[in-house]
């Protein structure tokens, strides 16, 4: 399933040119269950894609990963703190941030990657305008994670990026004026024109809160699989409380080995006198931001702290101002 609008889903079926898009809607033998762009999905009816034609969704094959967030960015919304599937049977997450203009967001990142390594799935942090500043300082506070990065140009070709797309379902996420959309575009330049040739499907619009499925394109001079991007222009932030606290710590493993000395069912909260974590930094052993960070999230995910907050670590040299 690559697109949903307005209770109409787009699917593309195995096997055929194209990727032919056939329509469809949720069988009510489904109940509740959620169908999201990513799902891959049994359908009966009319499966020919011809105009007016609709098909139903009557099965959900088991997801091999999900992508979750907690809907906790606006604690005014009805449905509160929701936990929600946003890209289902992902390969990796990629991570743009911006390299100046705006500055790079630390915690932004941070949150990506416990919400990565939460659904089983491998991040990739891609670094745009790489033309106005050096990757250096946001290399070097991710050094201890052996992160994988790429850069970005205006003037690069992205053979490296699309090296590490190929052959796999990837999710783009991204703050506003990252460059994000500018890297959809040049990855995929019909993107406009199949977004709206998905709209069109619907019968309504791809509007900033849906998430959409474009295939690669296939590259003269590469064989195989080019691979499918997710363009998520919805989800700006990820809410983690639905993580567990245990979880939240497999984003920072830098931390993880500074844990072995805390006391049993030690919360790691800065007003915890035993917690070895700020030992474990006294010594040089890992970057006060990385542990500033962790505690930020721990208390944003049990609700002490305000998620709504700028994504940015208090004294962070590379969130800026």
């Amino acid at each position: 399933m690559i697109a949903v609008d307005r209770g109409r889903y787009t699917c593309v079926l195995p096997d055929t040119p194209d990727d032919g898009a056939v329509t469809a809607m949720r069988a009510r033998e489904l109940g509740r269950k959620s169908v999201v762009v990513g799902d891959r999905v049994s359908l009966v009816g009319d499966v020919s894609g011809a105009d007016g034609a609709l098909a139903r969704i009557v099965r959900i094959v088991e997801r091999r990963s999900a992508l979750r967030r907690t809907a906790d960015d606006d604690e005014n919304t009805a449905e509160g703190r929701h936990e929600r599937v946003v890209v289902a049977n992902a390969d990796q997450l990629v991570i743009v941030s911006a390299l100046a203009d705006p500055p790079p967001r630390t915690g932004f990142i941070d949150r990506c990657l416990v919400a990565a390594y939460d659904a089983g799935i491998e991040p990739l942090l891609c670094l745009t305008k790489a033309d106005l500043a050096g990757p250096d300082q946001v290399v070097g506070y991710y050094a201890e994670l052996e992160l994988p990065y790429v850069l970005v140009r205006p003037d690069s070709d992205l053979d490296a990026l699309r090296t590490l797309l190929a052959g796999r379902v990837s999710v783009l996420v991204g703050h506003s004026g990252v460059g994000k959309s500018t890297l959809v575009n040049r990855l995929v330049p019909d993107a406009l024109r199949t977004v709206g040739v998905v709209s069109a499907i619907g019968r309504g619009r791809h509007t900033s809160t849906s998430a959409v499925a474009l295939r690669l394109p296939r590259t003269p001079d590469a064989d195989g699989d080019p691979g499918w991007i997710v363009d998520t222009p919805g989800v700006r932030s990820f809410g983690l409380a639905h993580v567990s606290a245990e979880s939240l710590l497999h984003g920072f493993p830098d931390l993880v080995e500074g844990t072995v000395d805390c006391p049993p069912n030690c919360p790691h909260t800065p007003d915890e006198a035993d917690c070895a974590l700020d030992a474990w930094v006294a010594t040089g052993k890992a970057d006060q931001r990385r542990l500033a960070s962790y505690r930020r999230l721990l208390a944003s995910r049990s609700g002490d702290g305000d998620p709504r907050e700028p994504e940015r670590n208090p004294g962070d040299p590379l969130a800026g101002s």
